[in-house]
């Protein structure tokens, strides 16, 4: 459901590359839907556009360093069963919606979706590039810690 483990997983060899496109673009549809299902289920607009701002360094520094977490602690966990792996993902996130500036998005996919939510969960559509990339760059910092853990598994 993250677009950036998507790719880890596909760069660490977990994933065949051909089937990347059609993962990410499940995970971009689905994260759009559930925002619009959170809004009806809220009573809320479903169509709508987020004008709260998130941008700056500190919050895409945060971005890299949640991130960068959220991948560790996935593949850290692959030793074990996956309800240590989904545990363990889900204590992170929550930590780290407390110890990070951005509150953690930590994933493409949502970025987008909270996007279009003018809730406080929201992110303006100008600021979502750069927490993408943010994203994006904390993948390429973790990548050679993610590949030498696959190859000790």
């Amino acid at each position: 459901m993250n677009p950036v483990v998507t790719l880890a997983a596909a760069a660490t060899e977990g994933l065949r590359w051909h089937a990347v496109p059609a993962y990410i673009a499940a995970q971009l549809v689905g994260a759009v839907l559930g925002v619009w299902l959170a809004h009806l289920m809220f009573d809320l607009p479903i169509w709508q556009i987020s004008q709260h701002a998130r941008t700056g360094l500190p919050q895409w520094v945060a971005e890299v360093i949640a991130t960068f977490g959220l991948l560790t602690v996935i593949w850290g966990c692959r030793a074990h069963h996956q309800p240590v792996t989904a545990f363990a993902v889900g204590a992170y996130i929550t930590g780290a919606y407390w110890f990070t500036a951005s509150t953690s998005f930590a994933n493409p996919a949502v970025t987008i979706a909270r996007s279009l939510t003018d809730t406080f969960a929201g992110i303006r559509p100008i600021d979502a590039p750069g927490f993408i990339f943010a994203q994006l760059a904390a993948l390429t910092l973790a990548l050679p810690l993610l590949r030498g853990q696959a190859s000790t598994n």
